[in-house]
């Protein structure tokens, strides 16, 4: 007599909460993260790569502009980290739902659900490693990141709309949805929510001062902490990393090629008129700090090279190697006023780390964007 294989059966979960009730209520906080991040991080994608056409337009004001959203985006990020957790907790009795596959309806559901966690995963484990700097990966984080986040949007767009009826029916706490739902939950739900809002509460107020810096006291996660630098400011990549040794002072040149091109050596440029710009350095992995710049307008530079108003600049680094150890700078910057080609920091002469002999410092721009070590700067 064949031996008998036993039934399959789906597994049996008796913890409460997992239902659409604390579903929907986890999830749209969680929505509200992933729209932020979505969105601030549009804003900087396109403020560090923009396009040709959009290049020239970019505002330069207000000065703090990128140092907010980018703020945002990396708090918002972290804040979903236990979002995500506890909304995977209160579904993931479903993948085990038998069976597995009801309909055609049914199997592109659960597809779509696989593509939205995957995408929620990678974008935040991806995020919140680049803001220690750690890339264990072989792929290039931004364009990656960037693909990946259309694809998480689009995901979580087509969740919504598929399950909309069930979100309408659970979205408020007097909704008839909510009339079949044990009594008894209520306390434990409302419990339940309120570690989950502690936790978010707390992972935000332990990381947001590295950007917002009234909180700096309470920092103690951050990767970074805003005081925390050569002359009181964060460093990012060093002139060792950057590959930029000694620099001899007498053999230094600053090359200003245009119309009317012209080379000066350091003590030239620090000859000419000093202007001070207050500007914080706000980098994407989400620290950012205001600091007292002194050093030559750019748009002097430009305007004494010939460049038409319109032109927008090219600046090129001493730095070897790096993806951005050439920049491009559109007109709204490089004629700012407060864009500086700034030879000292807080009142002191540049450090090598801080770019030394001369560096851009200009308003509203991605921290990757200010030069340092800057040799040359060509009128487009």
């Amino acid at each position: 007599m064949k031996p008998r294989l036993p039934a399959l059966r789906p597994p049996v979960f008796k913890g409460r909460l997992h239902d659409a009730r604390t579903a929907t209520s986890t999830g749209r906080w969680l929505g509200v993260a992933i729209a932020v991040c979505f969105g601030t991080g549009l804003i900087s994608h396109y403020l560090q790569h923009p396009p040709g056409w959009l290049a020239d337009t970019l505002p330069s004001r207000p000065v703090w502009g990128y140092r907010f959203t980018q703020g945002l985006h990396i708090a918002a990020g972290i804040a979903a980290i236990p979002l995500l957790l506890a909304k995977l907790w209160t579904v993931y009795p479903k993948l085990f739902a038998w069976p597995p596959l009801r309909s055609v309806r049914h199997a592109l559901e659960r597809l779509s659900v696989a593509v939205l966690v995957a995408g929620a995963v990678f974008e935040l484990l991806t995020g919140l490693l680049n803001t220690v700097q750690w890339y264990p990966w072989p792929f290039s984080f931004v364009p990656v990141h960037f693909a990946v986040a259309w694809l998480l949007a689009g995901a979580l767009l087509l969740h919504v709309a598929v399950k909309y009826p069930e979100i309408r029916a659970h979205w408020g706490s007097t909704s008839p949805g909510t009339l079949s739902l044990p009594a008894a939950d209520g306390p434990d739900r409302r419990s339940f929510l309120t570690g989950v809002a502690a936790a978010a509460g707390a992972v935000t107020l332990t990381t947001v001062g590295q950007s917002f810096t009234p909180l700096k006291s309470f920092d103690v996660l951050a990767p970074r902490h805003p005081d925390h630098g050569p002359l009181g400011l964060p460093v990012n990549r060093t002139a060792t990393a950057a590959g930029v040794g000694h620099v001899d002072v007498g053999a230094y040149r600053l090359t200003v090629l245009g119309p009317h091109p012209y080379t000066l050596t350091l003590a030239e440029l620090a000859a000419l008129t000093q202007h001070e710009s207050v500007l914080p350095i706000a980098c994407v992995e989400g620290w950012s700090k205001s600091a007292h710049w002194t050093g030559v307008r750019v748009t002097d530079l430009l305007h004494r090279a010939g460049a038409p108003p319109h032109a927008r600049i090219r600046v090129v680094s001493l730095e070897q190697y790096g993806a951005y150890r050439v920049t491009e700078m559109g007109r709204e910057y490089a004629h700012d006023p407060l864009t500086l080609l700034a030879l000292k920091l807080n009142g002191q002469t540049l450090t090598p780390d801080h770019g030394y002999p001369a560096r851009i410092i200009a308003p509203n721009r991605p921290g990757v964007l200010q030069t340092k070590w800057v040799t040359r700067l060509e009128v487009l």
